[in-house]
């Protein structure tokens, strides 16, 4: 109950700061940025695996956002906006660096997949570079599924993807996750 009223009151807060940013406050968009700033790194560094490129696209999602802020609708948290823009920024710096993507490899059947976690004590390091070591398409299904929680529905709307695609995606990730941190599947 607490815990329902202090996110409630956050998101009144959070609130009232874009509506003061679409008014042209910037020390109200400043607060927004420092709210969601780290989460909106966390997500480009791990989609680039390199820091510099990571910063630019963070500072390229906040310019966009302010650009753009005005067309904010509340239906949606901001901070799944934001990520949005940073998805869409992260893929657009990707398309210029490498014109030609690679398509997706057939897999088998995503739709029987089992619920994956770790059981062994692997090395939290050991993890990020197993995940930053996946193949492009791979690795962005598995950031934004299973390490930002959204559903399979939109994290393929923000990758420009067909959910199924998506889910195969998905699996192919946690295969090649298992197979390189030599996890059993329980």
């Amino acid at each position: 109950m607490i815990e329902a009223q202090a996110e409630e009151t956050r998101i009144d807060w959070e609130a009232a700061l874009v509506v003061r940013a679409c008014s042209g406050d910037s020390r109200a968009f400043e607060r927004l940025y420092r709210e969601h700033v780290g989460r909106v790194y966390g997500l480009c560094l791990r989609m680039t695996r390199d820091p510099h490129l990571a910063e630019d696209c963070t500072q390229e999602t906040f310019i966009n956002a302010w650009r753009a802020l005005s067309k904010f609708e509340t239906r949606s948290a901001l901070s799944t906006w934001l990520h949005r823009i940073a998805v869409n920024v992260t893929l657009a710096r990707r398309r210029k660096a490498s014109p030609v993507e690679p398509g997706v490899e057939d897999e088998e059947d995503a739709g029987g997949a089992i619920e994956w976690t770790l059981e062994t004590p692997v090395e939290v390091r050991e993890i990020e570079a197993a995940i930053g070591a996946l193949p492009e398409g791979a690795r962005d299904a598995l950031i934004l599924h299973a390490l930002y929680g959204y559903s399979h529905g939109e994290a393929a709307g923000m990758l420009g993807i067909a959910e199924g695609t998506c889910k195969a995606q998905l699996h192919r990730a946690r295969k090649l996750l298992r197979e390189r941190l030599e996890v059993e599947v329980g």
